[in-house]
């Protein structure tokens, strides 16, 4: 489908949505929701139209340095599968390099091209793990992401003050305590 066709598509079903609620489509506070809600649904879910070869773009680079290499507090926003509502945190990743260094901007469009897809932050943050792995075959890989959870604040058990952390550790993250320890100590 053209984006032009999935925004149309998306829009009729917003449209009826908003009328199933109860609401008049037609009121001037509601006329163009629909297109809108449209227009956000297809940017919040850009991670499916992406192309990840294009976003790393050849940032790897060669590099002697094999010490621990930390990107934290990486802004993230996603939306839960199971509800279409969003999750809000931070990713936090880190890396032994193995010859070979990720462009530091890249770490965070990796982090904003799994987040932005419908899924479980249990999955997002082994995908940002494998991908960092794949990408420069580290050494070892280590992400933690800490999210907010809206279907668990605004919705069912309307806990606000959750939070749920969820890590993936690959190689010397995995294998070696002193290395996961050091990860995590410095990222609290």
């Amino acid at each position: 489908m053209s984006e032009e066709k999935d925004l149309g598509v998306m829009e009729e079903s917003y449209r009826e949505i908003v009328s199933a609620l109860g609401e008049d489509v037609e009121r001037e506070g509601l006329i163009d929701t629909p297109i809108r809600a449209a227009k956000a649904m297809r940017f919040l879910t850009q991670g499916y139209r992406q192309n990840l070869e294009e976003l790393i773009n050849g940032a790897v680079f060669t590099s002697d340095t094999d010490e621990m290499v930390i990107v934290q507090n990486i802004e993230m926003y996603s939306l839960c599968e199971h509800h279409m509502l969003p999750f809000i945190g931070k990713c936090h990743v880190a890396y032994i390099p193995q010859g070979r260094v990720l462009g530091l901007s890249k770490i965070a469009r990796i982090v904003d091209y799994f987040a932005r897809r419908l899924q479980i932050q249990e999955v997002l943050t082994k995908q940002v793990a494998n991908c960092v792995n794949e990408a420069i075959d580290a050494q070892g890989v280590g992400v933690v992401v800490e999210a907010r959870h809206m279907c668990m604040m605004m919705r069912g058990v309307e806990k606000q003050n959750s939070t749920m952390k969820t890590s993936c550790m690959l190689g010397n993250f995995r294998a070696q305590v002193s290395t996961r320890e050091e990860f995590l100590r410095l990222i609290t």
